[in-house]
């Protein structure tokens, strides 16, 4: 008697009971769950170990070029396609997690575009997995609605224009531990891209509108052709029209930032833009490079701007690659959080961003990013001045640019140093980013700034990299690992008297704590730091 043959669909499995799962997790999307495992999920796994096989290839070299393997791409005449009138003018678009409260104010606020992130923004415990694709299908049904326990309500505003909804999955290196297909847990990049497609393509279309993606941590041109099958797949199988979605590529990985064009190409019949993220492509650089001696350690993260020459190189080549190639240039991030008992906080940080949107919008890009709706209007205005009536600038091809290999590896160029206040910044701020992600929490205000997972990257691939490379700060004090447990001492204690006895208690401190120095310290520079705090995650 043979065995049977195992069930195609994706099974729910140790996950807590969330209201109104039944709607998303239907026998239908997870039977389609189930497809996109099977058919690729052997490849994702594939393409995670020739990350690893590409940083070995960083260490033994030292460095990084332009692939001479695709050339011909780069020399090509080639375009993406048009983009759709939802995603032609994106000139400000708001981020964040898909609780119900920010979707309701990310698309009352403003913007052109919504980033709903089911990424760094939100930490992956199963009510918001789950939870957050109930809210997306409440926006576009119109139904959605909040109240705090203070009686404040929240509601969409019903003559208004909303925000276009461009969604981001997790990226590939994450797995779901709550929905298995023959035993293996599904990709977490294909449960949420999976789930938003299969209940939304249909009602986006009807709309006007579609589904729209950002793809991050992507770390090549081979991840991003992955993804182009499982978008000709998934349109085939839900019966839309080829072309429907398209996908936005942060080029947040140092390895990526050599293979803009390719990326794009790979992606021309689903491809809208490319983002340049900060803290996340900092932390790429860490990663790949933290055995490359002193020209790779970077100062205190603050002291890293955009204007930085190596940042700058890679700003300058992703506006000059989307308008070579008739996609949107998308800026980075504002993060501040406005403060409404302080007004001179707000008068120089409104003036910082204000700096930073006007310089984006002068190099070329098409739109930025803010973290928070009081920022809208101060973006909204930089990329007014520049771009009037007109939807965006891809006409403006930069073909004054050249940016060569050398210039966006030349972290060196930086004059700041490491500072023993960057290393207890670096601590407070992950301590304080990881307890809140532990409970839940994926978008965090820690001291004015809007913070996300990528925060608690780089602050621990700092600690790292100084120790490793035995930094001496400007007291004379050097980067130990003895030191860092002495800092981390000192801020949990000074956390435990800010909040109290019974706040600490409740909290998820001493755990925070522990895993920052797990990661900052061990000899192994594990890749993702969400990989063992997902292991804490209830």
């Amino acid at each position: 008697m043979s065995a049977a043959a195992p069930s195609p669909s994706a099974v729910v499995t140790g996950a807590e009971t969330v209201p109104r799962a039944e709607e998303v997790l239907t026998p239908e999307a997870l039977a389609f769950l189930g497809e996109l495992h099977r058919r690729f999920a052997p490849r994702r796994a594939e393409l995670l170990a020739r990350r690893a096989e590409r940083r070995a290839e960083i260490a033994r070299t030292g460095t990084l070029d332009f692939l001479p393997e695709t050339a011909a791409v780069r020399e090509g005449d080639w375009r993406v396609a048009p983009a759709p009138a939802a995603l032609d003018d994106r000139r400000v678009e708001i981020t964040g997690p898909t609780d119900r409260k920010m979707t309701i104010n990310a698309l009352n606020s403003g913007a052109r575009v919504w980033l709903a992130d089911f990424e760094d923004a939100s930490a992956p415990t199963w009510a918001n997995v789950v939870g957050g694709q109930i809210n997306l299908i409440d926006a576009y049904e119109r139904r959605i609605d909040f109240g705090t326990p203070e009686g404040k309500t929240y509601a969409l505003r019903p003559d208004a224009e909303l925000a276009t909804v461009v969604m981001r999955p997790r990226g590939w290196h994450l797995d779901e531990r709550h929905l298995r297909v023959d035993g293996e847990p599904v990709p977490g990049a294909l449960v949420d891209f999976g789930l938003y497609f299969f209940h939304n393509a249909k009602r986006l279309i009807a709309k006007g509108k579609g589904p729209y993606f950002y793809l991050p941590k992507t770390e090549s041109h081979l991840e991003a052709r992955l993804w182009n099958e499982v978008f000709v797949f998934a349109q085939d199988y839900v019966g839309v029209p080829q072309g429907t979605i398209r996908a936005t590529v942060l080029i947040e990985t140092i390895t990526a930032a050599f293979e803009m064009e390719e990326i794009l190409y790979e992606l021309r019949d689903h491809a809208s833009g490319l983002n340049a993220g900060r803290w996340d492509y900092l932390f790429s650089i860490v990663k790949n490079f933290r055995d490359g001696g002193p020209k790779y350690v970077l100062p205190d993260r603050n002291a890293v701007t955009m204007t930085a020459p190596f940042m700058r190189a890679y700003t300058e080549l992703l506006v000059r690659t989307c308008h070579k190639r008739g996609a949107h240039a998308i800026g980075g991030m504002a993060a501040f959080i406005p403060s409404r008992r302080d007004a001179e906080v707000n008068k120089v940080a409104y003036q910082k961003v204000k700096a930073d949107k006007d310089r984006e919008a002068g190099d070329g890009f098409d739109g930025s990013w803010v973290a928070h709706p009081d920022l809208v209007p101060i973006a909204m205005a930089s990329f007014d001045a520049v771009l009037g009536e007109r939807p965006n600038q891809k006409d403006r091809l930069r073909e004054d640019v050249a940016v060569t290999g050398d210039q966006l590896l030349a972290v060196d160029s930086l004059q700041a140093k490491p500072t023993f206040e960057g290393l207890r910044n670096a601590v407070q701020v992950g301590i304080r980013y990881i307890e809140a992600w532990l409970r839940g929490l994926g978008a965090v205000a820690i001291f004015n700034l809007m913070e996300d997972a990528a925060t608690a990257e780089i602050s621990r691939s700092q600690i790292w990299q100084w120790i490793d490379a035995g930094v001496v700060f400007e007291d004379g004090r050097k980067a130990t690992a003895d030191l860092a447990r002495e800092v981390a001492a000192g801020e949990l204690a000074a956390i435990r008297a800010e909040v109290g006895e019974e706040a600490f208690a409740s909290g998820r401190w001493q755990q925070a704590h522990d895993l920052l120095l797990q990661v900052s310290l061990d000899e192994k520079y594990v890749d993702f730091l969400t990989l063992p705090a997902y292991e804490l995650l209830d």
